[in-house]
């Protein structure tokens, strides 16, 4: 196991939180969003306890079967951290990142069927922005082997890009690029952004405001809607979306997704095979200039949100918690909030959910994991970006 580099390990609050919050009410047909403030009985309460900084954190993720903790740093380096011990050290063997604006590295995943309580040798994918020609980018996935057989370093060997976002565009914003891996661990789910081009999103020849749908080797997978159309259309499985920044899956196997909306409209989605959730034609946001979009109807042929947000919360992460430390939070959607400052709870009811309760933070959060034992990881947004432990109580 890893042991170089030791850091110490801080308790820095213990917080029992009755969930002062801000609880959005939505329409199971509109997916519009009421506020009231309310409390709901039974919230979680933790001790949180400082562990690491990290500068720009993006994504995180534990090797299954350790207590071996990844981090992606946006300007291109990833760390880990043995959060039994606080041994820490760098991975090399990473590509070079179009790093700027939303742009740099960015997701990281593991194969659940390869859990071993050894980290060396296996598999990783790694997400980031990529340069192109004359000034585009966009959001690439790699695969390789990482291979852990010294104490204080990792290396990726191997690393091959599996998977590019079509087409390269111009601009550093709404690449997506989160990953998430099916519970049966037969395919690779892709979240594409939208890129700040919006009208693609509705053009299925592209895959920009897309979820791909691909085999773990980047190949579009048996069973995709538009299969029959080839090229980059076999790979989609969703579209009509704009920037989402987290994916997991609830107990019944199903795929949930947050993404960002404009002004207003954060969106929280079940992701279903052939579903067209509406962005640019439907938003319960509006445009920045303040341009109106239709919101979602009943009647609009669009696939509507669970539940949306006006204010947003500006989602930079989402799991799906189903771990044995935190009762309350089984089954409910946690999102990491830059622009709220706060951890999200939403209960998942069927095809609708509801927010219960928000847990606020004084800095911008950006990316959460569900510890081995249950506790749950957050990582601040930003430079000299804390790592804390949220610990039962």
């Amino acid at each position: 196991m890893i042991r170089s580099n030791r850091l110490p390990i801080r308790v820095i609050a213990t917080l029992s939180l009755p969930a002062m919050l801000l609880a959005s009410c939505a329409n199971a047909q509109t997916g519009e969003t009421a506020q009231t403030t309310a409390t709901e009985a039974g919230a979680a309460s933790f001790a949180t306890t400082e562990v690491a900084t990290f500068e720009e954190p993006w994504a995180m993720a534990f090797a299954p079967g350790t207590p071996v903790l990844f981090v992606t740093e946006k300007s291109g380096t990833l760390k880990f951290i043995d959060t039994e011990t606080g041994s820490t050290g760098p991975v090399s063997g990473l590509p070079e990142v179009a790093y700027g604006g939303q742009g740099g590295l960015g997701d990281i995943a593991f194969l659940p069927s390869e859990s071993s309580d050894t980290l060396d040798r296996r598999t990783i994918y790694l997400s980031w922005a990529e340069a192109g020609e004359a000034d585009t980018r966009g959001a690439v996935v790699g695969k390789g082997t990482l291979v852990c057989g010294v104490d204080d370093a990792c290396v990726i060997e191997g690393l091959a890009i599996i998977w590019r976002q079509t087409p390269k565009v111009s601009g550093r914003g709404h690449y997506s690029h989160r990953l998430s891996i099916s519970p049966d661990g037969q395919h690779l789910y892709i979240a594409s952004g939208d890129r700040q081009k919006m009208q693609p999103a509705q053009d299925t020849t592209n895959t920009l405001g897309t979820i791909v749908r691909l085999n773990l080797d980047g190949t579009p997978a048996t069973g995709n809607p538009l299969a029959e159309k080839g090229e980059e259309t076999a790979q989609i499985w969703s579209w009509g979306h704009r920037n989402i920044l987290g994916m997991d899956w609830d107990a019944q196997g199903r795929l949930w997704e947050v993404e960002h909306g404009p002004a207003g409209g954060d969106e929280l989605n079940l992701v279903q095979r052939a579903a067209n959730y509406g962005w640019p034609e439907r938003s319960n946001g509006e445009h920045y200039n303040g341009d109106p979009i239709p919101d979602h109807s009943a009647d609009d042929g669009f696939a509507k949100p669970a539940l949306s947000w006006t204010p947003v919360i500006a989602p930079g992460d989402m799991l799906i918690y189903n771990g044995t430390m935190f009762n309350a939070w089984q089954g409910r959607a946690l999102m990491a909030g830059l622009s709220s400052m706060a951890l999200v709870e939403v209960a998942i009811e069927g095809d609708t959910a509801r927010e219960v309760n928000r847990y606020p933070f004084d800095k911008r959060l950006r990316a959460l994991a569900q510890g081995p034992d249950g506790a749950l990881w957050v990582a601040e947004d930003g430079k000299g970006a804390r790592l804390l432990k949220l610990s039962a109580q």
